[in-house]
């Protein structure tokens, strides 16, 4: 499902040419040039993204291992960091 989705939205952006970037849509209402549709549409993902984050965590619970630095070892990270153990990327 996840792959059908992105396909999905490239699908629909291949055939977008630059004029049509500033072409006018309406979402909910409100128009948007379909530049800001598609801005607002890949910055709503992430939303859904952390939705899933969260879910993941709570049904794991102690279980959970972090994503990123887990909470209060910063330090130790940015040890390794130094050391070359570790990437900040």
């Amino acid at each position: 499902m996840w792959e059908e989705g992105w396909a999905t939205v490239f699908g629909a952006l291949e055939p977008l040419t630059e004029a049509d970037l500033v072409r006018v849509v309406t979402i909910r209402g409100e128009k948007h040039s379909v530049m800001q549709a598609i801005n607002r549409q890949l910055a709503h993902y992430p939303y859904h993204c952390g939705q899933i984050v969260f879910l993941a965590k709570h049904f794991q619970s102690d279980r959970w291992r972090s994503l990123s630095v887990p909470r209060n070892r910063s330090q130790e990270f940015n040890t390794k960091v130094a050391a070359g153990e570790a990437s900040q990327r």
